[in-house]
């Protein structure tokens, strides 16, 4: 097998969203998803605004930062999309572990199929759940819902630990009936450690402008804070 590479679009040294404690988080180039209200759209196209390097490269970065983040931090891939590049996500996680580094990644679940191998070498799965039934998922990210079944049907096999987050939209997934059908869902699952609402924010509708990018939600308001804690709430509250 030749030298693997990775294509990645930027670097957190100090990421505090991104996991347990402290986090090295690094940006993947690539997404087969068109989310709505992504604020990411400079990581859509996997030949675009990327630097090529190799997972001894990238884990060594990692490494230098280790007393930052110590043993309650660690190293976050996230995206884009960390699972188009399967083998080199694979080989970063495996040297993460081998060097003692938590890992975590942060995705949407819509890959290349076969993950196990990335799995194996993975404490934590932040997974973005768009929407939970089919035609709310596709209006939203363009891509049927089957692969992020599939993705999470490994996830549960391998027994990773998730963390379970979503984008909450004025407009489009606001309320309580979007809120428990959530719930709902997560309820089924095992090793769920938290769940997390995210209000919907448009500080990437620059980046749109820039790329010459049509932003679907344009003239749609940030999500209020306040609000939003408040329908989280209804996830731990009980029947």
């Amino acid at each position: 097998m030749g030298k693997i590479f990775g294509f990645i679009n930027s670097i957190e040294t100090m990421g505090l969203v991104d996991g347990p404690g402290i986090r090295f988080v690094t940006f993947l180039q690539g997404c087969k998803l068109r989310c709505k209200y992504c604020h990411n759209p400079e990581t859509w196209a996997n030949d675009k605004i990327a630097k090529k390097i190799t997972p001894e490269q990238l884990v060594e970065k990692i490494e230098r930062y280790k007393n930052y983040y110590g043993d309650d931090g660690g190293a976050t891939f996230s995206g884009g999309e960390p699972l188009l590049q399967p083998e080199f996500l694979a080989e970063c996680l495996k040297l993460c572990k081998q060097k003692g580094i938590n890992t975590a990644i942060d995705t949407a679940g819509v890959g290349f199929g076969d993950y196990r191998e990335i799995l194996k070498y993975t404490d934590l799965v932040i997974l973005d759940v768009k929407a939970v039934d089919e035609n709310e998922y596709i209006e939203l990210t363009g891509q049927p819902i089957k692969y992020f079944y599939e993705f999470l049907k490994q996830v549960q096999e391998n027994g990773n630990k998730i963390w379970l987050r979503q984008v909450i939209v004025p407009g489009l997934n606001d309320d309580e009936k979007h809120v428990l059908k959530l719930k709902q869902f997560a309820s089924k699952l095992r090793n769920i450690e938290k769940i997390e609402l995210l209000p919907y924010k448009t500080m990437g509708v620059v980046k749109y402008k820039k790329l010459n990018i049509t932003y679907r939600l344009e003239g749609v308001e940030e999500m209020d804070e306040k609000r939003c804690k408040e329908l989280e709430l209804l996830l731990y509250k009980s029947k």
